[in-house]
């Protein structure tokens, strides 16, 4: 998994690609893994960082979604709830359990919860993660230490699946290379081509890392852009009609003090129909999300005041010690890709189930979904591309094909473990140099060695691809990552063989970007 590797797969390439995938979140990275497993050459191309968009800034949970319960989605929910087993099963250094624990504050919410978490228990069949069942006050207060005490009568834990979102991107990326896929971050598509019957066989790619420009032929192109999937159909028609309802959800990180046990709190019902949770992350407190209709797709957006506000309400009522926009280290926000439904007005009622499109040119956008489904997703979307392009027929194998990482691990570090296989490797590193196992910041756990690694073998690029996304320190702790960001430029520096004036263009850009996630 290195740049100078890819662009010499794709210089390789004499031939056209079976697929060319336009995006590199979760649905085009899966995507890439299931089409090349099945051997078919794949070509996927990102124009930012792999994840810079939605799949970076999910709730890290891996999950059926209780609130598509309550909607009667009964057979998305069953659907996720199998995928989640299988990337448990797929990724088990990335995918673990975790409790949710609902607390009552009247008399009836126990009885009445507990009845839908043992249905939503029971959809997931051979998948199951823990048994759910009904605590007392005693067992709540044991459990979650922090919980505002007055009125709790009791209340229900249930279990579903957490993970880092774009430490599992990169492991899909990692796999996807595995299985023979070229794939490119900081290359954007800025055009398509087709040929004399006006159909849609190649892209026209940009790399914005030396401005070459190229033609790309391929015999399906897929539009696997999420958020931003209708600004790649108005390539093929600029009369489209949208398929995206985007939406905005915001998340708010504290210190591991507010919520200093192993089980996370459920809240079913908030004021704006969404269902909030307030999980352990990476030995902090995560808590989210909102749900606003926006009507556009910054690629990097930004909380308002009001989401903050409604965010520290709601976890005030649930929390002895209500937390304060001084507690704040971090807030995030992303886009749900979430599809057009009716009148589009209420985004939290839309389902999170895909959709695949294919246009009057043959352009092929998959869109909607979550991240637990991902995998589904790709399965169902190959299967329809390799029709559409006439490829021959392979099967897909990605219910059982390990995850890069998910190897043999001995004696690996906890601050490591998201490593999974590789952290022996990173290990090496510091026992190479033994200044490189100096950590980047005191109130973080990453170390120099994690950028040398980063760089090298994930193809992290800027600043902002280490302290983000190869790292978390931004969605962490946001000040303490500006903190980092000298000793990272330099470190990253000397890998890429950049000099002085890079280094502080670096530094300045990611102090800009840090501003929207720090709160005064």
């Amino acid at each position: 998994m290195n740049r100078q590797e890819m662009l010499k797969r794709l210089a390789n390439q004499k031939h056209a690609w079976d697929m060319i995938i336009i995006g590199g979140g979760a649905t085009g990275v899966g995507t890439a893994v299931d089409a090349a497993s099945r051997g078919y050459k794949v070509l996927l191309l990102e124009q930012f960082d792999f994840g810079k968009g939605t799949s970076s800034r999910s709730t890290k949970l891996v999950h059926g979604g209780v609130r598509y319960l309550e909607q009667g989605n009964i057979s998305l929910v069953m659907e996720a709830l199998k995928e989640r087993g299988i990337l448990r099963q797929n990724a088990p250094h990335l995918v673990h359990d975790l409790a949710f624990i609902v607390p009552s504050y009247t008399w009836w919410e126990s009885p009445f919860y507990g009845i839908g978490l043992k249905v939503y228990n029971m959809l997931s069949g051979q998948y199951r993660f823990g048994p759910t069942s009904r605590l007392s006050r005693d067992e709540i207060l044991q459990r979650l230490p922090t919980i505002k005490t007055e009125g709790l009568k009791g209340g229900v834990v249930y279990y579903d699946g957490q993970f880092d979102d774009s430490r599992l991107l990169l492991n899909l990326v990692a796999t996807a290379a595995e299985q023979g896929a070229t794939l490119l971050n900081y290359v954007e598509v800025t055009g398509l081509i087709r040929d004399d019957d006006g159909f849609i066989h190649g892209v026209v790619a940009r790399d914005r890392e030396t401005g070459q420009q190229q033609e790309l032929r391929s015999r399906v192109v897929i539009n696997a852009t999420g958020a931003f999937c209708d600004g790649v159909r108005k390539m093929a028609d600029p009369h489209a009609s949208p398929m995206i309802s985007p939406s905005r959800g915001i998340h708010l990180v504290f210190d591991r003090s507010f919520l200093p046990g192993d089980s996370a709190i459920m809240v079913p019902h908030t004021a704006d129909g969404r269902v909030m949770f307030a999980i352990p992350w990476h030995n902090h407190t995560l808590v989210g999300t909102t749900d606003v209709a926006i009507p556009d797709t910054p690629i990097e957006p930004r909380a308002t005041q009001d989401e903050i506000h409604f965010i520290l309400e709601t976890a005030g009522r649930y929390l002895q010690r209500p937390p304060t926009r001084a507690d704040i280290l971090s807030v995030f926000a992303g886009i749900r890709p979430l599809v057009r439904a009716g009148d589009g007005k209420s985004t939290a009622a839309l389902s999170r189930d895909h959709t695949i499109h294919i246009g009057s040119a043959g352009l092929l956008t998959i869109a909607g979904g979550k991240w637990t489904t991902y995998r589904n997703m790709a399965e169902d979307c190959v299967n329809q591309a390799a029709t559409l392009a006439q490829l021959p027929d392979h099967p897909c194998i990605t219910r059982t094909l390990p995850i890069h990482g998910s190897g043999l691990q001995l004696h690996v570090p906890t601050d490591l473990a998201q490593y999974g296989a590789d952290a022996m490797a990173i290990q090496a590193l510091g026992f190479a140099h033994p200044k490189l196992t100096d950590r980047l910041h005191p109130d973080l756990p990453y170390t120099e060695a994690e950028v040398v690694w980063t760089v090298r073998h994930e193809m992290a690029r800027t600043l902002e691809d280490v302290l983000a996304r190869r790292l978390r320190a931004l969605f962490l702790n946001a000040r303490a990552a500006v903190a980092m960001a000298p000793r990272v430029a330099e470190l990253m520096a000397d890998e890429l063989g950049r000099d002085t004036p890079w280094q502080q263009q670096q530094i300045e850009d990611f102090q800009q970007l840090a501003k929207s996630y720090i709160v005064d």
